[in-house]
């Protein structure tokens, strides 16, 4: 949510060294792939912010002087819309949303799996069950991004090395934030992301066998794909 940090300059490093640079959204490789699915994560993250203020105006708090951010409607469209700063925030948000829903499908089974076992709690386990079940995981257009990700893969899957050290340094930025929420929330973000990654190509760009990940990694996918759908919910309130 909305903490008052400012991690403009994390997102500065991670946007220019850490993503593929030369690659743009139309590209038929992977890496441009990876640079819209972290793209995504941005959208994410910028909406969960203003949705805070907007909470914040809400509930009758008053903002500090030295606040830089209190109006949600200028930082919506500052951050997210198609005329503000990264014009393909909405699509990238929604590319990456597909890539953790397809990650999701894909890991379907053992996810009920630890449900039925006992290894959840049990409100957590009915409300995983309820999502598991939702027919948006069978849709085949949520499909399309992993396909596409996937079919890019296997062209240069010696090249997939390079996603794991860039995923890497992704959760070893996150050191660098320096409010200590956004930073526990950027891990586990990066970590989801990390985990999609790797159920979708593997190191061969074909998959990664579900029942090898770890267990905190798919906790880390699900809480992730939690705030793709608040941020897709929001985004679509505020363009209304």
């Amino acid at each position: 949510g909305y903490t008052g940090y400012d991690g403009s300059m994390v997102w500065k490093f991670i946007h220019e060294r850490i993503c593929f640079s030369g690659y743009g959204y139309d590209d038929d490789d992977w890496k441009a792939d990876f640079n819209k699915a972290v793209s995504g994560l941005h959208s994410v993250i910028s909406a969960q912010v203003t949705r805070g203020i907007q909470e914040k105006i809400d509930d009758g708090e008053a903002f500090k002087d030295d606040e830089i951010w209190r109006d949600p409607k200028a930082e919506f469209q500052r951050r997210l819309s198609p005329n503000g700063e990264t014009p393909l925030a909405m699509e990238n948000l929604y590319f990456a949303y597909m890539l953790f829903l397809g990650a999701a499908a894909k890991a379907k089974d053992r996810l009920l799996e630890d449900c039925n076992s006992g290894k959840i709690d049990r409100d957590a386990a009915s409300a995983l069950r309820s999502f598991l079940e939702s027919p948006v995981l069978n849709d085949p257009s949520v499909q399309v991004a992993p396909r596409k990700l996937r079919d890019h893969a296997l062209k240069s899957a010696n090249g997939l090395w390079e996603a794991r050290m860039r995923t890497r340094e992704l959760l070893r930025i996150m050191n660098c934030v320096q409010c200590n929420k956004c930073r526990l929330h950027g891990k586990i973000a990066m970590m989801g992301l990390s985990t999609a990654l790797q159920i979708h190509l593997g190191r061969s760009g074909e998959g990664e066998d579900v029942s090898r990940i770890h267990r905190v990694e798919l906790a880390a996918l699900m809480s992730t794909l939690y705030k793709f759908s608040r941020a897709v919910q929001f985004c679509q309130e505020m363009s209304t």
